[in-house]
C-alpha cells in the first residue's frame, strides 16, 4: 500500500484509495455532496495546507528564491504538533492502505504537495 501525490479534480486511478484533500478551502461552486463524485476529495484535512498568508506567498513567487522562501516556511509549519501529528498518521496509514492526497495546482513542482511528498518520504511512507 502506498500513499499517492494527486491533482485535486484530476481522474482517480485504480487502486488509488481515500483521497484527501491538503487544502485550505474547498473547491469553490462545487456543493459538498459532489467532492468526491467529482473527483476533488473524500476528506477534507486542511490543516496540512499552508496558511493562508503562505498561500498567498506561494502565488506571488516569481523566481526561485521567492519559491524556496515559500518551502522553508511551509515546511517550519508542518513541524508544529498538530501538522506532525497527521503527517505520522499518514506514514501510518500509508503501510495499510493505499491513500491519495493533494491539491489543485496544475504544476505540482511549484505546489505545496510537491514538499508535502518530500516530508512524507523523509518521515518514512510508501509511495506510490
Amino acid at each position: 500500500m502506498a500513499i499517492r501525490v494527486v491533482r485535486l479534480g484530476s481522474p482517480r486511478v485504480r487502486g488509488e484509495g481515500l483521497r484527501i484533500g491538503t487544502v485550505r478551502r474547498p473547491p469553490r461552486g462545487v456543493a459538498r455532496a459532489e467532492f468526491a463524485v467529482r473527483d476533488f476529495y473524500d476528506v477534507w484535512l486542511p490543516d496540512l495546507a499552508p496558511s493562508e498568508e503562505l498561500v498567498r506567498l506561494a502565488l506571488r513567487a516569481r523566481s526561485e528564491r521567492d519559491w524556496q522562501a515559500f518551502v522553508k516556511r511551509y515546511r517550519s509549519e508542518m513541524k508544529r504538533p498538530q501538522a506532525k501529528r497527521l503527517v505520522d498518521l499518514l506514514v501510518a496509514l500509508s503501510r495499510v492502505t493505499a491513500i491519495a492526497v493533494g491539491c489543485y495546482c496544475a504544476d505540482e513542482s511549484r505546489c505545496h504537495r510537491s514538499v508535502l511528498k518530500e516530508i512524507l518520504t523523509e518521515h518514512g511512507a510508501h509511495l506510490a
